[in-house]
């Protein structure tokens, strides 16, 4: 019976480490998926949800870096000591061996961040890096003796035990106008109207990396077929020994020794699937989402136009084209999908405007003042859900149409949603004066 026990414990054992490889697998495939299924946006186009940025690091007051003393916004630097020593050790039968080991110890280490703005042709959003994943360039890497300034300047007085005094000093950061690449949750501003990328507890990812998208996500694409294979091939191990090692006494056939192997990919193509309908899902619901936050803003506009009506009707001389453009702004509480009966909603600034120029007194009203001012914040959150729907919009739409995920999306029934057009809709530019490096 100890050749069936053994099978049953290589079986077992396999069962456990071809699951641990399979959800490796899936994990790192999921975030790859992630990060295809969110379409890059410009930061005048960054709304509330999960956003994929491109553009360079800017900062008004960067940061200096601790041993290359460079401008940067998030540095993170490390000294490591070298040590070795001899082991003498004796066996039971009284026979001594001796063995060299040696090794590197890290004596001190530290790293600072500050949030900054990334820059690209169409404007800047703040980037606060608390609490995300970082992936940083190498920007001082050194090994010096005792005998070198370096040594005790940015190393600790102590030696470790064994020390053969020598010590590495290695830093890594995000430099001034360096390129980054960010996947993160995006949300409002508490001072001005305008998004910011900050960590959130239930956001799936944020990261804040110096490679490229394409390398980013060919590096987990990598790793996930790496754990993806390594789970195959332990599923394999039972009916390997079965047909290698000749070891008939295992009392089983080779259909009971590719059990494991047939099990391994059935689950993994269940799962697949399973995760593929998950993110279309996902996808879908923040294309609603992106819907709702534009009907949210409308509604809060309908809201403050009896009170713009109401200021206007009461100087008691104006325009009737006026009155009747604010009634018909009014009535556009809800987007209308193109194509679909309904108001083609539009912009407010521009009628303002026109009120404005033929009433200038109405500028030195205080309460029309500040009602204009609510009414221009509207139209700038408006112009980012607005961006931000139309966006991911589009990315759920190509997802329906390529091959495999259509093949899961009908299981659904998914469909496409239409994109918006409206007109006249503004965003006040955020304006930041960044640091010169030639200057530093």
């Amino acid at each position: 019976m100890r050749p069936m026990h053994d099978a049953h414990i290589v079986v077992l054992i396999g069962s456990l480490l071809a699951a641990a490889c399979l959800w490796a697998s899936l994990r790192l495939r999921r975030r790859q998926r992630l990060l295809h299924d969110l379409p890059t946006s410009k930061t005048l186009g960054v709304f509330i949800g999960m956003v994929e940025l491109k553009g360079s690091a800017e900062s008004e007051e960067p940061l200096s870096s601790h041993l290359a003393e460079c401008p940067c916004v998030i540095y993170s630097w490390k000294v490591e000591e070298h040590w070795s020593r001899t082991v003498t050790s004796t066996d039971s039968k009284g026979r001594t061996t001796t063995r060299r080991e040696s090794g590197w110890k890290t004596v001190d280490e530290g790293g600072q961040s500050i949030p900054f703005y990334l820059r690209d042709e169409e404007g800047v959003v703040l980037i606060r890096p608390e609490g995300a994943s970082y992936e940083l360039l190498t920007v001082f890497d050194q090994t010096v003796n005792d005998n070198e300034p370096l040594y005790y300047a940015k190393g600790p007085r102590h030696a470790v035990s064994h020390s053969d005094y020598r010590r590495r000093f290695t830093e890594q950061a995000i430099r001034l106008h360096a390129p980054v690449y960010i996947v993160g949750p995006a949300r409002e501003r508490d001072d001005i109207v305008a998004p910011e990328i900050a960590a959130q507890d239930d956001a799936p990812l944020y990261l804040i990396s110096v490679r490229s998208e394409e390398r980013v996500q060919s590096s987990l694409a990598g790793w996930s077929w790496f754990w993806w294979a390594l789970g195959l091939i332990i599923a394999a191990v039972p009916l390997i020994i079965l047909f290698v090692s000749e070891a008939r006494d295992w009392q089983t056939s080779p259909e009971n020794g590719g059990l494991l192997l047939t099990g391994y990919l059935v689950v993994w193509s269940a799962t697949w699937v399973w995760m593929v309908y998950n993110s279309l899902v996902g996808l879908r619901e923040r294309v609603r989402q992106g819907a709702s936050l534009i009907d949210v803003q409308l509604k809060r506009r309908h809201d403050l136009l009896p009170a713009l009506t109401a200021t206007i009707g009461g100087l008691g001389s104006h325009e009737r084209t006026v009155q009747e453009t604010l009634a018909s702004l009014r009535a556009q509480t809800t987007a209308t999908p193109r194509g679909a009966a309904g108001p083609d909603f539009a912009g407010v600034a521009a009628q303002l405007r026109v009120v404005i120029e033929n009433y200038p007194a109405l500028t030195a009203q205080t309460g029309f003042s500040a009602l204009h001012d609510q009414l221009v914040e509207t139209e700038q959150r408006i112009a980012l859900a607005r961006a931000y729907y139309n966006d991911i919009a589009t990315q759920f739409a190509t997802r329906l149409e390529i091959v495999p995920d259509r093949w899961v999306a009908s299981l659904g029934s998914m469909k496409p949603e239409p994109l918006l057009a409206a007109a006249h809709f503004e965003r006040a530019a955020v304006n930041v004066n960044f640091t010169d490096t030639n200057r530093i």
